[in-house]
C-alpha cells in the first residue's frame, strides 16, 4: 500500500465523495436513506443464490423478524414508486450488508459496502443498447474519480481503461469451452482490462450456469457484471453486479426456471406481477472493491473493517499487510 494510514483513510473519503457525484450527475440519480434491515416477510430482502441465510431476529414491539438485508436490489425499485421518482431519473444510496454465510478471502468479506443504485426506464428503452451505455456512464465515473484521486495523490498511478469490451456468457463458453467461468473471466480481463460479462444466471448450452442470479430482479437476457483488470492482484476484479430489472413475463419465466414459483404470494412480487412497479435498471457498486482497486491494496481488509479468521491475519501480518 503507498499511503500511510492517514492518507488512507483521506483518499478512502476523497473516492466516496467524487464517485457519488460523478455517478449522480451522469446517471440522473439522487442520494436517499436506505434500510439496514427488511420484514422478513415482505420478499424484499436479496436472496442472492438462494442458499444465503440472512442475519434475522425478532422485534417484538413490532411484531415481524427482521432481517439484515443482503442488497437493496427489490427494496429500491419499490422505493422508487414511493419517492415518486420520474421517468429516466432514479436514486442512489450507501448499503451496508452482513452476509454471515460468505467465504471471506482477500476480496470477499462478510460486511458488504456498496453504492446501491436504481433508475426508473421507459418501456422502450428494453433492450442491450441502453444497458451498454448505462455500463459506459459507469465506467466513466470510475475513471473520472480515478483521475481526480491521481492529481490529489501523485504516488498512486493506477488508470482504468476507459474503453469497455462486451461480452455475453455464452460468447465467452463459446470462446474457452474447455475452462471453468471463473477461468473464463481471467482470460477475458486480461485481454480487454475492462469488460462487462453479460446474461448472468441462465443456463448456457453446455447446461451449466456462468454464475448464480436470483430469479426476481435482473432479468438475465439483460444484465451483467462489470470486470476490470487489478494490476496488483494480476486478475480480474468485479465492481459492479447490475442489469435491466424484471417485467411480469422475464419473473414468471425465471421463477419457473428456478423453481420458485411460491414467491409470487409475496408482496413484493404481488405488486410487480399486477404492474404496479415502475420498469427500472440499477445495480449495486462495491465501494471497498472500488477503493481496493483505485488504491493498489492487496486485500479488501485494508479499506475496511471487519472480522477474520486467524489464518488470514496471520497471512497478512506476515506480508506486511495492515488489516483495519
Amino acid at each position: 500500500m503507498p499511503l500511510s494510514n492517514n492518507q488512507l483513510q483521506r483518499a478512502i473519503e476523497l473516492i466516496h465523495e467524487d464517485f457519488q457525484r460523478n455517478l449522480s450527475i451522469r446517471l440522473n440519480l439522487h442520494r436517499v436513506s436506505a434500510p439496514l434491515f427488511v420484514d422478513g416477510g415482505t420478499g424484499l430482502n436479496d436472496d442472492l443464490n438462494g442458499v444465503e441465510r440472512p442475519v434475522s431476529f425478532d422485534i417484538p414491539n413490532v411484531g415481524v423478524n427482521g432481517q439484515v438485508v443482503h442488497s437493496l436490489a427489490k427494496w429500491k425499485r419499490l422505493a422508487l414508486l414511493r419517492y415518486e421518482f420520474r421517468p429516466e431519473s432514479g436514486l442512489y444510496t450507501n448499503m451496508n450488508a452482513i452476509r454471515r454465510d460468505e467465504v471471506t478471502d482477500n476480496l470477499h468479506s462478510i460486511y458488504v459496502d456498496q453504492w446501491d443504485w436504481e433508475k426508473v426506464m421507459l418501456p422502450e428503452n428494453r433492450n442491450v443498447e441502453y444497458l451498454k451505455d448505462t455500463v459506459r456512464a459507469i465506467v466513466g465515473a470510475i475513471c473520472d474519480t480515478a483521475n481526480t484521486l491521481r492529481y490529489h495523490f501523485p504516488v498512486l498511478t493506477y488508470k482504468p481503461d476507459r474503453e469497455t469490451f462486451f461480452i455475453t456468457t455464452q460468447e465467452l463458453e463459446d470462446m474457452f469451452p474447455e475452462l471453468d467461468p471463473g477461468q473464463r473471466e481471467y482470460e477475458i480481463v486480461k485481454r480487454h482490462h475492462t469488460v462487462f460479462l453479460m446474461q448472468i444466471g441462465k443456463k448456457l448450452k453446455s447446461g451449466i450456469k456462468h454464475d448464480g442470479r436470483a430469479p426476481d430482479y435482473d432479468d438475465w437476457e439483460l444484465n451483467g457484471d462489470i470486470l476490470m483488470w487489478n494490476p496488483i492482484l494480476e486478475d480480474r476484479l468485479e465492481i459492479s453486479s447490475m442489469g435491466i430489472r424484471v417485467d411480469p413475463e422475464a419473473m414468471e419465466r425465471q421463477l419457473r426456471e428456478a423453481g420458485c414459483e411460491e414467491r409470487k404470494n409475496l408482496m413484493f412480487h404481488k405488486m410487480l406481477l399486477a404492474g404496479e412497479l415502475p420498469q427500472s435498471i440499477g445495480g449495486g457498486i462495491g465501494q471497498s472493491r472500488l477503493c481496493m482497486l483505485l488504491l493498489g491494496a492487496c486485500h479488501i481488509g485494508e479499506v475496511q473493517a471487519s472480522l477474520w479468521n486467524r489464518d488470514t491475519m496471520e497471512a497478512c501480518e506476515k506480508a506486511g499487510i495492515t488489516l483495519l
